[in-house]
């Protein structure tokens, strides 16, 4: 594949931004949907102390945790040693550092989506599974899984949009390292800095119109899903 700094600025941004979103979504998933299923249904008394560490980020400024992540990932950072020592090289200012930070950023929109969809799921449902000697595994595949296909499309938009919307933490973290780390929203940064209003305004218009397609999107996938359970 061609290299991506060779590419105009906004194509090499779109690139990074699509690849870090699409990336974070599927981590998001992947690590979010056990975790979801825990708070939904734990009575251990971790349950407010965790629940209160994933939504963080929602009333965190990003700055604020970009700052504590850029310190963590530093050469001499408790997670660039044990980086280092794995041989993986450093995560400041790299994509990967990037992806990390976009993780735990991103981590409540798609968390408590699959929460409140999970803590939705009639527990006789489940008790009627059970009876019928379907499995733990098959119960959550073949009951739960289609129940909550709502909250798992809201879960999985969500948390793409706000990853593409990202700013402070993408700054303080991956900085503006073209066809690397500058996503679109630093880009736009960058226009509206050098005083470039004219591709500032069509970037910002882009990215108004992608949001608005998406919670659309969003929306009618919801009421289509919602339509077939009727």
């Amino acid at each position: 594949m061609e290299d991506a700094t060779a590419w105009p600025a906004w194509l090499a941004a779109t690139w990074v931004t699509l690849k870090l979103a699409g990336l974070t979504t599927i981590i998001l998933l992947l690590l979010g949907t056990p975790l979801a299923w825990w708070l939904a249904h734990t009575r251990s008394r971790w349950r407010m102390p965790i629940g209160a560490v994933v939504a963080l980020p929602m009333v965190l400024p990003p700055t604020v945790l970009g700052f504590y992540l850029l310190i963590a990932f530093a050469p001499e950072g408790p997670v660039g040693l044990v980086a280092d020592r794995l041989g993986l090289g450093g995560l400041a200012f790299t994509f990967q550092g990037l992806l990390v930070a976009s993780v735990l950023y991103s981590l409540p929109f798609v968390v408590h989506p699959l929460q409140a969809g999970f803590s939705g799921v009639p527990k006789h449902v489940l008790e009627a599974a059970a009876t019928l000697r379907a499995s733990p595994f098959d119960r959550f595949f073949s009951v739960v899984l289609p129940l909550v296909r709502p909250s798992i499309i809201t879960a999985t938009l969500l948390g793409f949009a706000h990853t593409v919307g990202e700013f402070g933490v993408v700054l303080m973290v991956g900085g503006n390292i073209e066809g690397q780390t500058r996503v679109l929203s630093v880009l736009l940064y960058d226009q509206v800095e050098s005083m470039a209003y004219g591709e500032a305004h069509q970037l910002a218009a882009g990215l108004l119109l992608f949001s608005f397609a998406l919670l659309l999107l969003m929306q009618w996938l919801g009421r289509r899903t919602a339509v077939g359970h009727d």
